[in-house]
């Protein structure tokens, strides 16, 4: 069944057109994830099919009688409220009928003492015995009996505990109101369910709890995402706007990749092969032509004809910029990079949020943090580049070392200078050309180096904090959430960057995407310390759970507690040992491809040379290219045989 459709949509302001002949259906109980990079005109689709926004071109239908819910990503919370009274609002029309119903009963059983048990009495009684029943009904089929635990579990699952409850909702931090708006959605069960951006602000364990509510939802939902991860737990289509147009894929994020890259494959190929014939009908025609006989020239007419009326093929558009990003170090640090032991730390310096914290990081490893929200992960990154002062413990910092930060607030950046002013205050050597080039790198084109940073987007932000860092040549890159406010291509972009850096990485993150692909080792920040897991986010998830499972059965044996683990230590070094290999691996491999490249490029200009008459003319200058050339295939049959056994 059809419960929402849109038919040639289209949207713009001014001359920039955001969408085009936009048109898509969508049945109930689908799962729709809408992908895009930013700008692309995800977030005014949904604005458009919620009544937010008129479309100037096309229409679209919904399903009468639906209700429809939408969270946007700004909240509209009333702050005058608390939290219980925002949420139990949702369901004032059954606390109403609640209390109808108590009285009914207290009425009912007034008046049956009054009039005793005859039947003259009962049959008197019946109209209001008849609408008791019908209201416990009601009550009953809209959720009476349940919607207080349902409200304690929804609360609880966002990270509302009781001590939340008569809080004012002005005085909750945004990452909450957020989460206090996603919770009022999911009580009130729209029977069509928009969310833009969802997982902003919640911890890995919220999201879990979201996507196993996603799935057993009985609505359609609708979602704007740049959580990969998330998108290939929830969804079962997706919608990809690119270019102004929509296309629809069927199934979760991985496979639609998977058939975007075929899709386009195949509308190159096809393209090619009409181009190629194309040509060749264009060749015989001018044969023809040239050859000037009547029969030959009608030949040309012909085929000219049958030419005119072939369906051109569009060439297939190019990918979106993407960023260009590649991490440098000025100078590489020493081989102990940072030692913490019986670390404690805390905002104000007094109260700890976490405590016994250690660990030794080595040049070269990727280590992400992860914790529940409120744990203390930025206040430990603070701690560890010197920002606040450990309350207990100590940390050692290694030799040479350059530490750049990046801040998930960007509330490093100056907000009153232009986007050209805050780079060149830093890096006062380049010319504004320079600057202007490095900034198109990272998308910043055209006027928008003038726009001051305080008016930039979130997005927009990222990238510009994400270049200071880059140009600050550092070996050790701490960073706070740095995925956040990325489109799914600046992601990958960045994340390709962070695999080849050579420098060490420590940063927190709840992109589960990311911590499937940069991690070395995972450490998980709890009150009482850091428990460390070798590997990625699979790992460190199959290895919790493990650990829980094993806690569960010891707590039910009698006699000692045996200590339940994270691996052993012989495991962990073989795995690290491993995993340093398979780098080394990687930096040889790239060594030798690039100087393959490079070799034969000078291979290539030296043959030019030879053939430069002046050159071939001088023995001497030919004979000293010569034995360059061949010193030269000589390296590239080394490097290839080198790397033949690499592979």
């Amino acid at each position: 069944m059809i419960v929402l459709s849109a038919s040639d949509l289209g949207k713009s302001y001014g001359l920039d057109v955001i969408l085009e002949g936009v048109s898509f259906h969508i049945n109930k109980g689908d799962r729709v994830g809408i992908v895009g990079h930013n700008g692309a005109g995800k977030t005014t689709l949904v604005n458009i099919l919620t009544g937010e926004l008129p479309c100037d071109e096309g229409n679209f239908f919904i399903s009468k009688d639906l209700s429809v819910g939408y969270l946007k990503q700004r909240d509209v919370l009333d702050s005058e409220r608390t939290v219980i009274e925002e949420v139990s609002d949702i369901f004032s029309g059954l606390d109403e009928m609640e209390r109808e119903i108590e009285r009914l009963t207290e009425e009912i059983a007034r008046r049956s003492e009054a009039l005793g048990d005859s039947e003259e009495s009962q049959e008197k009684l019946k109209p209001d015995w008849e609408r008791l029943h019908h209201l416990q009904h009601e009550f009953e089929r809209r959720g009476g009996y349940t919607y207080k635990s349902e409200i304690n579990g929804v609360l609880s699952s966002m990270a509302f505990g009781e001590e939340y409850y008569n809080q004012k909702t002005n005085s909750l931090s945004g990452g909450e109101r957020t989460r206090l708006a996603l919770a009022c959605l999911l009580l009130k069960k729209p029977d069509i369910l928009f969310l833009d951006e969802p997982t902003n602000h919640l911890d890995i364990g919220t999201l879990k709890w979201l996507e196993q509510y996603l799935k057993s939802y009985q609505g359609t939902i609708v979602l704007i995402s740049h959580d990969r991860y998330f998108l290939d737990q929830t969804v079962t289509k997706i919608f990809d706007i690119e270019n102004k147009h929509l296309t629809v894929y069927d199934g979760n994020y991985s496979e639609f990749l998977d058939k975007k890259r075929k899709s386009k494959e195949v509308a190159l190929k096809a393209y090619n092969k009409q181009q190629e014939e194309i040509k060749r009908q264009e060749a015989l025609i001018r044969s023809y032509k040239e050859r000037g006989t009547e029969k030959l020239a009608k030949r040309a007419a012909s085929r000219e004809k049958r030419l005119a009326h072939v369906e051109r093929l569009e060439k297939p558009k190019g990918e979106n910029a993407v960023l260009k990003i590649a991490f440098k170090e000025k100078f590489q640090s020493g081989t102990d990079v940072l030692l913490a032991e019986n670390l404690a730390g805390g905002v104000d310096g007094r109260n700890a949020l976490f405590k016994n914290v250690d660990f030794d990081i080595k040049r070269g490893e990727r280590i992400c943090i992860v914790g529940a929200n409120g744990i203390g992960k930025t206040t430990l990154l603070r701690t560890l580049i010197g920002d606040l002062k450990p309350i207990s413990g100590y940390i050692r910092k290694g030799h040479n070392l350059e530490i750049g930060y990046y801040e998930q607030g960007q509330q490093l950046l100056g907000t009153s200078n232009t986007v050209m002013d805050e780079i060149h205050n830093e890096h006062r050597l380049y010319t504004d050309g320079e600057i202007r080039n490095i900034l198109g790198r990272f998308l910043f084109r055209g006027d928008m180096v003038f726009r001051n940073v305080g008016d930039l987007s979130g997005g927009e932000k990222a990238r510009l904090a994400l270049l200071k860092l880059i140009m600050s040549g550092a070996n050790l890159l701490v960073l706070d959430e740095p995925t956040n406010h990325l489109d799914i291509d600046s992601k990958e972009a960045f994340e390709e960057a962070l695999l080849d850096y050579e420098g060490t990485v420590i940063t927190v993150t709840h992109d589960r995407y990311f911590l499937n692909k940069i991690p070395d080792r995972i450490f998980e920040l709890t009150p009482d310390g850091i428990r460390e897991y070798l590997g990625k986010y699979d790992y460190y998830l199959a290895k919790k759970e493990s650990m829980e499972s094993g806690k569960a059965y010891l707590k039910d044996m009698s006699g000692p507690r045996e200590k339940v683990e994270s691996g052993s230590k012989e495991e962990r070094k073989l795995q690290k040992e491993k995993e340093a290999i398979e780098r080394r691996r990687e930096r040889e491999s790239k060594r030798l491809m690039d100087l393959i490249s490079a070799s034969e490029e000078r291979i290539s200009t030296i043959e030019e040379e030879m053939l430069n008459p002046e050159i071939a003319a001088d023995h001497e200058a030919l004979s000293v290219l010569a034995k360059e050339m061949a010193e030269l295939k000589e390296i590239v049959e080394n490097a290839y045989d080198e790397w033949n056994l690499l592979e």
